[in-house]
């Protein structure tokens, strides 16, 4: 079992390559992975993109030109150039590939270590993915022990504690402008998705007044009547201009593919503003106005490194965890491969001594008031010779030479491997989910 991930995140690709790369619309997304699955070598695919990170996990057949085919996909169907992708981007091999996996579930790999977003957003990719027919049994498995790992690692460690997230880290940066309380300042808002909820509600509980601008009205009233304690107006979005230049602070997150804050809409006022854009791709267009300052999600790093010291110790602990899942993951992996060879090792002793045990019977050299004696007995017999086979077959299971000594063990016994009637794999929520749905219309 080969995986192999490419990944271009907040570490070794700017916000310009990142922005480009993200999957804003649904028909790009459809077209990456249709033409990523279409490679020879790669038998599964799963993409997840969100605003800090565009991560491409595929099972495949072999790791040989996966790698510059999958750009050049990318460079299709994307906005990238090839130059702007050179020499970008991280690849990851195998038990490579699952360790950095279950690091990004566990948010260990986030641009703010322990926000708990990328559980979400990975079972949101996971679900599209498999829905569609882009993943199979083989990122399920690894899906189902990322999701494992992630709890482990919140159960385990504090390093979740009090969540941040970016859109925290961008209020906290207004907050230190302000002199650490923003009671009786009004934050502006544009965008009512995941990212602008989790604005408001930060904002809100730095005791904020805030705006809510959406394109969608109805999508930003229902996000209103969420925030309590502070007092929130919504304001059509043909309101936008008279808002950004009445107010000091404006959040942006909205999932447009353009800017939506030009050079158009900004007016001279007479006081100072502070922007914040938490979007890819960007919400505010670049400029150099007087009295603005704008921050992108790269110009958050300053407070995200002190949020990483913070949690250095926790993260110690975690990375622990998440190298005991990785190998835990394998061990398992290889199990799957041993168990149903042992089981079919008993299923042929037992039919051989049952065999024998009939002939015997039939011909007279037992009688048939012994049968259940003898049956015993020899049971016993293959148990005890099946034992330590049995024993040193799962303590080969975690080891380098265990696809070499599976292989030998099927041949000299005659046993194929059915992949049918391997042991059933755990099934992380959102499978049971359909389980039970299936259930409930039959």
């Amino acid at each position: 079992m080969k995986y192999l991930i490419v990944s271009y995140t907040h570490k070794n690709a700017d916000i310009s390559v990142r922005e480009k790369l993200a999957c804003s619309s649904e028909v790009v997304l459809r077209e990456l992975y249709e033409n990523i699955h279409a490679i020879n070598e790669v038998e599964e695919v799963l993409i997840l993109s969100t605003c800090n990170r565009v991560e491409i996990l595929m099972s495949v057949s072999s790791h040989d030109n996966v790698i510059s085919r999958v750009e050049e996909v990318l460079i299709k169907y994307t906005n990238v150039t090839e130059e702007e992708l050179s020499d970008k981007g991280e690849t990851y091999k195998d038990e490579d590939a699952i360790y950095h996996l279950f690091c990004v579930g566990a948010s260990l790999d986030s641009l703010v270590v322990g926000e708990t977003q990328i559980v979400g957003q990975l079972k949101d990719a996971f679900r599209f993915s498999f829905d569609n027919g882009y993943s199979g049994q083989k990122i399920t498995r690894a899906m189902i022990h990322t999701f494992k790992c992630s709890g482990g690692v919140r159960s385990q460690t504090n390093i979740t504690k009090n969540p941040v997230s970016v859109a925290s880290v961008a209020v906290a940066q207004a907050k230190e402008l302000y002199g650490g309380n923003l009671g009786g300042f009004t934050g502006v808002v544009v965008g009512a998705g995941e990212m602008g909820e989790l604005l408001a509600k930060h904002l809100a509980a730095a005791g904020a007044n805030i705006i809510i601008i959406n394109r969608n009205l109805e999508k930003a009233v229902k996000l209103a009547e969420k925030i309590e304690h502070v007092n929130v107006v919504v304001e059509p979005f043909s309101k936008l201009k008279e808002m950004v230049n009445s107010y000091r602070l404006l959040f942006t997150a909205t999932g447009a593919q353009d800017t939506i804050i030009d050079k158009s809409l900004v007016e001279q006022v007479s006081f100072e503003r502070h922007w914040f854009d938490i979007a890819v791709p960007r919400d505010i267009e670049h400029c150099e106005c007087e009295n603005i300052n704008i921050y992108a999600v790269d110009d958050l790093k300053d407070i995200v490194e002190k949020n990483i010291q913070k949690r250095q110790d926790n993260a110690k602990d975690a990375y622990k965890i998440v190298d005991e899942f990785m190998h835990s993951f394998y061990k398992w992996i290889h199990t799957l491969n041993i168990d149903p060879i042992i089981k079919q090792m008993r299923e042929n002793a037992r039919s051989a001594a049952r065999d024998e045990l009939d002939r015997a019977i039939k011909k007279g050299y037992i009688d048939s008031s012994q049968e259940e004696a003898v049956s015993k007995i020899l049971h016993g017999a293959f148990n005890s010779f099946l034992h330590s086979p049995t024993k040193n077959l799962k303590e080969i299971a975690g080891t380098s030479k265990a696809d070499t000594v599976v292989q030998s063990v099927q041949l000299i016994f005659d046993i194929n491997k059915d992949e049918d009637k391997m042991i059933n794999t755990p099934k992380c929520d959102y499978l049971m989910e359909k389980d039970i749905l299936k259930k409930d219309k039959s």
